[in-house]
């Protein structure tokens, strides 16, 4: 069985093929420039391969109700050139072998469940989310990802503010002070005038930054009450991890009962933030095992 996956990215798509043991044969990178060039080059990598079936993990917006006839689409992205893209239409036409449509952190959260369970943890669920340019996250529930309205935007939630961070507006042109507003990489330079990379781990805006994380973590566990939770992108680290772990004890207050937090609240198994590509070998398998 030979399984493609397509991570699409706001600079760049990585395009990969594997086995069905989700090992990479064969990557990829190709610069996100127009729709046109860069799908053109997707086609063409793809073309030199027989494909059973094609995963695909898309920033978006994007529309994921078949019913729709924007399914496939990117829409409302503020990528210069991208929005009203019909992805999906563009690759089907060059490509006719089963297609999975997806975002990028649902293919992130589908890799890292299918990690798990191929590892035996015998998990049900599990929340993943991605902080970096920006924030997002996708669900897993019984090898189904949440979501059929529209996928969720667990970015955007809204959170009580840091007492030492009430002057802080927030980057979120649409909700200032949501998650992503509050806790994604920009924000170290809004505050602090500094990027992530140069603002020591002693710094008090990574206690700021964990006491949101934990609120986030928090409000999906009420929610969801998910058997893991992981973090991943290129904001997240171990010493934020632990002050995550910690505030969210403090909030939590035992209210429910959760796993060892150090099982619970975790980095990725992935390294390198490649959990997108085995989510989307798996998701292109399943539709061959329907």
């Amino acid at each position: 069985m030979l399984l493609g996956s397509i991570e699409a990215g706001g600079t760049k798509f990585i395009c990969a093929v594997g086995n069905e043991d989700y090992r990479v044969k064969d990557k990829v990178q190709i610069p996100t420039t127009t729709p046109e060039e860069t799908l053109t080059a997707v086609v063409d990598y793809f073309k030199k391969f027989k494909l059973d079936a094609l995963g695909i993990a898309s920033f978006g917006p994007i529309e994921i109700r078949k019913t729709s006839p924007k399914y496939g689409y990117i829409t409302t992205t503020p990528k210069p050139g991208w929005a009203n893209t019909d992805f999906l239409g563009f690759i089907k036409k060059s490509i006719n072998v089963p297609i999975s449509w997806t975002t990028d952190v649902n293919g992130s959260a589908f890799g890292e469940y299918t990690m798990s369970t191929l590892f035996n943890e015998k998990i049900e669920s599990l929340v993943y989310y991605t902080i970096g340019t920006g924030v997002g996250a996708g669900a897993v529930i019984d090898g189904h990802l949440v979501g059929s309205a529209g996928h969720p935007e667990m970015g955007h939630v809204l959170l009580k503010r840091h007492p030492d961070d009430l002057n802080f507006k927030g980057i979120c042109p649409y909700h200032h002070d949501c998650l992503e507003g509050l806790v994604a990489g920009p924000t170290f330079e809004a505050r602090t005038g500094k990027k992530g990379q140069d603002v020591p781990l002693t710094d008090k805006t990574w206690d700021i930054l964990a006491y949101y994380i934990a609120q986030a973590a928090i409000q999906v566990t009420l929610i969801l009450r998910p058997n893991k939770i992981v973090f991943g992108g290129g904001v997240t680290n171990k010493v934020l991890l632990e002050k995550v772990r910690s505030e969210f004890k403090n909030i939590l207050n035992d209210y429910v009962k959760v796993p060892p937090l150090d099982q619970y609240i975790t980095m990725p198994q992935v390294a390198n933030n490649g959990s997108a590509n085995i989510g989307n070998f798996a998701l292109a398998e399943n539709l061959l095992l329907k």
